[in-house]
């Protein structure tokens, strides 16, 4: 599952990429090693340590969390020799979400897990050095999240995208915004990528970042007609043709998306700092929806 994508830099993919089942990256070079992102389970978290200093590669002086979500944060502590680095209001979530994820599905081996906060915090771009190459973090604002980090090596052209992407799933944005996560596609498009890894999915190229322009389109458009129909996000969402986005796993997502883009075509601001009680109250609202819109609870195969 960890596969060499550029000299030195490596994606760790779990399939299916669904709930809880994420990317991860490595990057290596002259004997240093940053990880980007860990993984939702203690049993996922110790198979990608594992994969990660196999064959004689070294354990990462850093980890990089893309954002404060578990599934990409709970593998933290199973690195104990690295400094944890992210944006400053990804630890301020974490903190104030602490395990909650788990219990969205009771049913998963979560393990033993240990919420371990980053230690290093940025607000704008920070550059870590690793051998002869960097990882530039860049704050990509309001998208998936408050709080997403892309992480761009530019001398091997690889970007990490955090959630922002999603490759060949369907993206989750009623924590960040629908507009914001179409201003940071552009902006990492600019970058000029060779190899794209979403946060979840098949690696690709840019093709990747176009795929997920078009759904944020599409779904700003439902938005504008719903809103001028009168309809609600939950009606819309089950009278839309899914189209070239049926093929994208869990789909219910639909449902939360709308909520955002619903609020963004009536004029709500976004980007401040999340009430994360009111979030985590919302989260279990959303659920609830998006098991009415499927027939059946959203799975998780972590």
């Amino acid at each position: 599952m960890l596969g060499e994508v550029a000299d030195g830099v490596f994606a760790y993919v779990q399939p299916d990429g669904s709930w809880c089942v994420n990317n991860a990256g490595l990057i290596v070079s002259e004997g240093r090693a940053v990880l980007v992102d860990t993984a939702a389970t203690e049993a996922r978290a110790r198979s990608l340590r594992a994969a990660v200093v196999a064959q004689g590669r070294p354990v990462p002086y850093a980890v990089v969390n893309t954002h404060s979500h578990g599934d990409h944060t709970f593998g933290n502590f199973v690195f104990p020799e690295a400094v944890v680095h992210a944006h400053h209001e990804t630890r301020r979530e974490m903190a104030a979400a602490g395990l909650h994820l788990t219990g969205l599905w009771p049913q998963v081996e979560w393990g033993a897990l240990e919420v371990v906060l980053p230690e290093v915090t940025y607000r704008d771009e920070l550059t870590l050095h690793v051998g002869a190459v960097t990882a530039r973090l860049i704050h990509l604002e309001v998208a998936h999240s408050t709080n997403d980090t892309a992480v761009w090596v530019p001398e091997r052209r690889v970007l990490f995208t955090g959630d922002v992407v999603m490759s060949g799933v369907t993206p989750f944005l009623p924590m960040g915004s629908v507009a914001g996560s179409l201003r940071a596609v552009a902006r990492m498009r600019a970058l000029d990528p060779a190899v794209v890894v979403a946060g979840h999915g098949v690696v690709g190229g840019v093709e990747v970042l176009d795929a997920t322009e078009a759904y944020l389109l599409w779904l700003q458009e439902l938005a504008r007609q719903g809103v001028s129909a009168g309809l609600t996000a939950p009606e819309v969402a089950r009278e839309a043709d899914l189209g070239s986005f049926a093929g994208l796993l869990d789909p219910e997502r639909i449902v939360p998306n709308l909520y955002r883009a619903f609020a963004e075509e009536r004029g709500r601001t976004h980007g401040g700092a999340l009430d994360m009680s009111a979030v985590i109250a919302e989260m279990d609202t959303m659920f609830e929806e998006m098991a009415a819109y499927r027939g059946a609870p959203p799975v998780c195969h972590a």
